[in-house]
């Protein structure tokens, strides 16, 4: 079969560097963008995949300059000749109540977490010729439920299944899937921070109130991720997937 090509944006830890190795694992060559100013070290992504035998081309990315998201779609295909699949999993979180939330705050959280997840699908789609598969990351928070102190991020979270859903629609003619999914509680460096998120206190509180008894982990969001890119959900678009343990679906006690 041929090799596939995956560009996956916030690829430097958590799920994004969880979905790099998956790829890797299974074949596919990665086109992986990190943010230099991030407290990750790209190199140790690009390890575990040559560890494998992978294919991986790293590069700087901000996914608030559309140059530079152009670049890495650019990149991605120069270097490999194609790309099947792209995964906008880069994201900000932050802490702001609302009385306190300046317009800066405000656009700068969607700027990343939707508008981010926009420039990523545009900028890929020039080089899906053969069809593809889109998937952007979306949180139970905006997407299910909301999050006090987290107004900026839930709406910005909210809007990635509708942004979904429409160009589910508008590329099926090209033979272009896109799907969300929404990640309950997992254990990432995002939700280990204890200022912006839950911290480690936070989510084993929280794990208490999930009926498998443990929050997730990002290689099984990848797995998901993964499928969904895949020839086994050919059929399956437009579609928001809750991974979550079983937290949404619970009843309260």
């Amino acid at each position: 079969m041929t090799r596939r090509v995956a560009l996956i944006t916030g690829a430097a830890s958590g799920i994004g560097q969880a979905l790099a190795v998956a790829y890797a694992r299974h074949g596919v060559a990665v086109a992986a963008g990190y943010l230099p100013a991030a407290p990750h070290d790209p190199q140790d992504t690009r390890q575990q995949i040559e560890a494998l035998g992978g294919e991986c081309l790293m590069l700087p990315l901000d996914v608030t300059d559309s140059r530079s998201v152009d670049n890495l779609a650019e990149q991605a295909f120069s270097t490999f000749g194609r790309l099947d699949y792209a995964v906008a999993n880069a994201g900000l979180l932050r802490r702001a109540p609302l009385l306190e939330m300046s317009d800066e705050a405000w656009n700068a959280m969607l700027d990343v977490d939707l508008t981010g997840v926009m420039r990523t699908f545009r900028a890929s789609v020039r080089y899906m010729t053969e069809g593809g598969a889109l998937v952007a990351i979306s949180s139970i928070a905006g997407g299910v439920y909301g999050w006090q102190d987290h107004s900026h991020y839930a709406a910005a979270k909210a809007g990635v299944p509708g942004l979904c859903r429409s160009l589910a629609v508008e590329l099926a003619g090209q033979g272009i899937r896109c799907n969300a999914v929404i990640p309950g509680l997992i254990e990432t460096p995002q939700s280990l921070d204890s200022k912006n998120s839950l911290g480690p206190e936070g989510l084993a509180k929280a794990s208490r109130a999930i009926p498998l008894g443990r929050v997730g982990r990002a290689d099984e969001v990848a797995s998901l991720v993964r499928f969904l890119t895949g020839d086994e959900s050919s059929y399956l678009t437009g579609q928001s997937i809750i991974i979550d343990g079983g937290l949404t679906v619970r009843w309260p006690d």
